[in-house]
């Protein structure tokens, strides 16, 4: 029996529906992986990206190795320990000694002078030791000797040994006293243990950075990967709609639909290419060294899925008692209101009590028969058995009328110390702030997983239910593609999810200075 031509047109056209459907579904059967079970094509995706794995381990020993921060950090301590060690030593002991040969011809016009040209030669000595005791205290012991030998006729004594011995004290009672002398000491001192807790801050913050950047390289990858996949399926999607479109079940608005979704996720792998090359490139940097053979670093551990979130007082004490950073500005300040103290002191008037005792000697080859026929000797002898003593006493007074310099630097100094407290306050308060943060973010770690966990479960049924009604007439390709962007932003968050609570658990190691020993070079 012939069919009639419209029935054979008719016919034509179902076979040719059929076999568009049938190629449309190989077509979308590779990249249909990931509505069926998204965990294994993700690994699929993952184990194809090229790179070198590195430890969270390996990665904080290398940059504890190489880290710039760290040296600097390192060599600001050793200019704080130099500078200690400088003050110090202005009451170290100071030795002191001086020798001098002269000899002096003086034309002389006196019957007096013993000859027509004095012929003086002298040879002078001296030896001795001070001392500034931290309260201010000036010692200053010393020897001094004088041999002369002349042509005069009328010296009783030549060669002449003149010798003496003096222990000199000075001894501020207003300016210069105490806090004043010793504020320099005082002000280096807590710089140096400033620069020590900076050093051991920039351990902490510098594992605390590594540690977070290793977990957002592991976001980045999965992102990539999640993109990647998205951009297949939106490249089979569109295939799919041209062929609908061949067989007249969609119009071009909707090939036109797939396309820009198509082009939208083309732009969105090439970001998420960006991003990872932009983290690992900075773990790089903050390693020290590139990955030999490789364009990436990548992570080999997975975050810790579950965090636990200890006590918020407990947290906050522990941050207020131990975290460097607030060391550091709590010892600055420390510094500048000891520089403060000294200069309260400083602006006071000059008022000083002197003294000294002493003994001279005299010896020498005596032209006439005298009492001081000897040697050196014999002068020394009488310095130390103090035959012929010397002693002083008195008060010094000065000062700037008006007082303007030294009042002026008390008020600047002040004003630095002034400045310190607000900002050891400041970074008081930021503390507090960013303790509770971490915290919170801790508290709501397993929630914000489940939750996002199941955002991408409901993300992953709903495109396959799209499909679906996509399939049968029931939804159009824009509909598609917003289910597409919805199930991106959903893979996304759940990324950000697996990373947030290892992220704010680093933070918090670092705020509280945990494990600060360990870390200690």
């Amino acid at each position: 029996m012939l069919l009639s031509q419209p029935k054979v047109q008719s016919i034509l056209k179902l076979i040719l529906s059929l076999v568009l459907v049938l190629t449309a579904c190989e077509l979308w059967a590779a990249p249909n992986i990931l509505e069926n079970n998204p965990d294994s094509a993700l690994t699929l995706t993952l184990a194809q990206f090229q790179g070198r794995f590195i430890t969270l381990d390996e990665a904080q020993n290398l940059a504890l190795k190489n880290a710039t921060s760290l040296q600097e950090a390192a060599a600001n301590l050793k200019a704080a320990k130099g500078m200690l060690r400088r003050e110090k030593g202005t009451f170290d002991p100071e030795l002191f000694a001086e020798a001098q040969s002269s000899k002096a011809d003086l034309p002389s016009g006196s019957p007096f002078a013993g000859a027509l040209v004095l012929e003086n030669e002298e040879l002078t000595g001296s030896v001795g030791l001070r001392i500034k005791l931290p309260i201010g205290t000036l010692l200053e012991a010393s020897l001094n000797t004088t041999k002369l030998e002349t042509n005069s006729s009328f010296a009783l004594l030549n060669p002449q040994y003149s010798n003496y011995g003096k222990l000199e004290i000075t001894q501020p009672l207003l300016s210069g006293f105490g806090p004043s002398a010793y504020s320099g000491v005082s002000s280096a001192r807590w710089s140096y243990e400033a620069a020590r807790a900076g050093y051991q801050d920039a351990l902490l913050s510098l594992a605390a950075l590594v540690e977070q950047t290793y977990w957002d390289l592991y976001a980045s990858e999965r992102d990539l990967a999640v993109q990647i996949l998205i951009r297949d399926q939106a490249s089979a999607f569109l295939r799919e709609t041209e062929l609908r479109a061949t067989a007249g079940q969609v119009g071009p608005n909707q090939v036109a639909n797939a396309k820009v979704f198509l082009a939208e996720q083309e732009q969105a792998v090439l970001d998420r290419e960006e991003n990872l090359d932009r983290i690992s490139n900075l773990l790089a940097t903050l390693l020290g060294q590139r990955p030999a053979g490789f364009l990436h670093y990548r992570p080999s551990i997975q975050p810790p899925s579950d965090v636990p979130a200890e006590n918020l007082d407990s947290l906050l004490e522990r941050a207020f008692r131990n975290n460097r950073t607030l060391k550091v500005y709590e010892q600055y300040w420390a510094a500048t209101k000891a520089l403060a103290k000294g200069a309260s002191w400083r602006a006071l008037p000059k008022l000083d009590l002197f003294g000294s005792l002493g003994a001279n000697g005299l010896s020498g080859k005596d032209t006439l028969a005298g009492p001081f026929d000897g040697n050196a000797n014999q002068a020394w002898s009488q310095v130390f058995q103090r035959d012929y003593p010397t002693w002083s006493v008195g008060l010094r007074l000065s000062f700037s009328i008006g007082f303007r310099p030294g009042l002026g630097e008390k008020e600047r100094l002040q004003g630095e110390a002034d400045r310190s407290y607000q900002r050891y306050v400041a970074v008081k308060r930021a503390l507090d702030e960013q303790v509770r943060a971490a915290h919170q973010e801790l508290l709501h770690a397993k929630k914000r997983l489940e939750v996002s966990k199941s955002g991408v479960e409901a993300s992953v049924e709903q495109v396959r239910i799209g499909l679906l009604e996509y399939q049968v007439g029931r939804t159009t390709a824009f509909e598609l593609v917003r289910l597409g962007a919805d199930f991106a932003a959903a893979q996304q968050r759940y990324s950000q999810s697996l990373v947030r609570a290892a992220k704010a658990a680093a933070e918090l190691k670092r705020l509280t200075s945990e494990n600060i020993n360990n870390n200690q070079s």
